[in-house]
């Protein structure tokens, strides 16, 4: 098995479901008990920060909010400054600020303006990519501030919910690892 098997083979055995939650139907994806487990947050925070360095990034975007919980120690593993991407209103001082549609209504995430110029170049961080709309409005707030998209990493993808077929023009040819999809 290679490195990343083993990997993904680790964080999925840590990642536990959850039936009918939040609604019946519905199998959410509880993170915690890869969070709990200390040899598997340190893998995926391995290699959330092999791949920001790979491709360039001198920061980190991290999502409200797990993408919180994932983005800092990735960060600091890489040697790079943590930015958060905060819901509006929770930021003080000047703020970019960009809305985004939801399935029923609307959003806002916002980032300091200072946080970011015109030379970084920012991989965004998040727990899991599903329809892609907070990510494709974290890379136009990237884009606002002048910086660069290096990439989004997520650790996992929900493929059936195609974010990543939204993700595609946003991107614009930058990467998007996910480590796990399912």
């Amino acid at each position: 098995m290679t490195e990343l098997t083993d990997v993904t083979e680790l964080l999925l055995s840590r990642i536990r479901d959850v039936p009918d939650y939040p609604v019946p139907g519905v199998t959410f994806k509880d993170i915690t008990p890869l969070l709990a487990d200390p040899v598997a947050f340190a893998a995926l925070t391995d290699a959330l920060a092999d791949f920001s360095v790979r491709h360039g990034a001198t920061k980190i975007v991290g999502l409200e909010a797990r993408g919180f919980i994932l983005g800092a120690p990735v960060a600091l593993r890489a040697g790079l400054g943590f930015i958060p991407v905060r819901k509006a209103g929770k930021l003080p001082g000047a703020t970019l600020r960009q809305s985004y549609d939801l399935e029923y209504g609307s959003a806002e995430i916002e980032v300091h303006a200072e946080d970011l110029a015109a030379d970084d170049r920012v991989m965004v961080i998040d727990d899991v990519l599903a329809t892609g709309g907070t990510a494709e409005a974290s890379l136009e707030l990237i884009r606002r501030s002048g910086a660069q998209v290096a990439g989004v990493a997520v650790l996992m993808e929900l493929g059936f919910l195609e974010g990543r077929r939204k993700l595609v023009q946003a991107l614009d040819g930058a990467p998007l690892e996910a480590l796990i999809t399912v």
